[in-house]
C-alpha cells in the first residue's frame, strides 16, 4: 500500500464513471444547470490526474448520452459547445501527458459537423499515446451500441460472410464501438443514484459497482482513490466459488 492506501500492484485496468449530479450541484447554489456542467470540467481533469498518478491504464466517462437530446434545447446547445471547447482547451495538455483520447458513440445524426471534426483531430493527435486511454462516451447509449453491433453482424450474415452458428461473444465484442477496450473492472456513479443508465451494457457484465453521494463537480482524485480501494477489497469470482 502507498500513502493513499492504494495497492499499486492491483490497480484496476479500467475504471468507468457516470458523471452525475451537475444539475443538482448548480441548483443548490442558485446557479443555472449549465454552470454545473462547466464546474464538472475541473472534476474530470483532477480525476484524470489521479488516474495517471496511480497508473490507471483506461478511464471511460459518460459525457453525453443518446437520451440527453431530450433535454431543453439551450442545455443541449451548451453541452455541444462545451464539449467542443473542452477538446480545444485540453487536448494539447492531455497529449503532453501521454493520454490517448478516444470517443465512442454515434458520430453522425445531430452532432454538429465542427464537433465531429474536433473529435477526429483529437483522436488523431493522441493516437500514439499509451500512458492512459481516456474515452468519452459521447452521443452514446448502451442499447444503441448493441443495436448497431447487431445490425453489422446481421449484414455480414446476410452477405454470407458469417455463419449464424459462429456468432459468439467474441463476434459481438468485435462489432462494438471500441472492440479493443477492456471491460471495466469498476463502474463509479456519483450523486447517490443507483443506476447504470444505459452505459456500457455489454461491457459491465462483471464490473464492480461503486456508488458515491458526491456530486460530480465535487468529485476529485481522492474519490477515485476511494473507489479503487473499495474495488481492491472486493472478492471477484466471475461465477466461481470463492475461498
Amino acid at each position: 500500500m502507498d500513502d493513499i492506501g492504494v495497492d499499486r500492484s492491483r490497480v484496476p485496468r479500467h475504471v468507468a464513471i457516470v458523471m452525475d449530479g451537475n444539475g443538482r450541484w448548480a441548483r443548490r447554489r442558485g446557479l443555472k444547470r449549465t454552470d454545473g456542467h462547466a464546474a464538472g470540467e475541473e472534476a474530470l481533469f483532477d480525476t484524470v490526474e489521479g488516474g495517471l498518478e496511480i497508473g490507471l491504464p483506461w478511464l471511460t466517462v459518460f459525457a453525453f448520452s443518446t437520451e440527453n437530446w431530450r433535454r431543453p434545447l439551450d442545455e443541449v446547445q451548451f453541452l455541444m459547445r462545451f464539449n467542443e471547447s473542452l477538446l480545444l482547451r485540453r487536448r494539447d495538455d492531455l497529449h503532453q501527458r501521454g493520454v490517448r483520447v478516444r470517443f465512442i458513440g454515434r458520430r453522425g445524426g445531430r452532432v454538429p459537423q465542427r464537433v465531429r471534426r474536433h473529435i477526429a483531430d483529437t483522436e488523431a493527435m493522441t493516437a500514439g499515446n499509451r500512458r492512459m486511454t481516456l474515452t468519452f462516451a459521447f452521443n452514446y447509449g448502451g442499447r444503441a451500441e448493441l443495436l448497431d453491433a447487431t445490425r453489422a453482424i446481421a449484414a455480414e450474415a446476410a452477405a454470407g460472410e458469417l455463419s449464424p452458428s459462429r456468432i459468439n461473444e467474441k463476434v459481438v465484442t468485435r462489432h462494438l464501438y471500441a472492440p479493443d477496450m477492456p471491460d471495466p473492472d469498476v463502474l463509479v456513479r456519483t450523486s447517490g443514484e443507483y443506476r447504470i443508465s444505459n452505459f456500457l451494457l455489454w461491457q459491465l457484465a462483471y464490473a464492480e459497482l461503486v456508488f458515491t453521494d458526491v456530486l460530480w463537480p465535487d468529485f476529485r482524485r481522492t474519490d477515485l482513490f476511494a473507489a479503487v480501494r473499495e474495488y481492491q477489497g472486493r472478492d471477484r469470482r466471475y461465477g466461481t466459488v470463492g475461498e
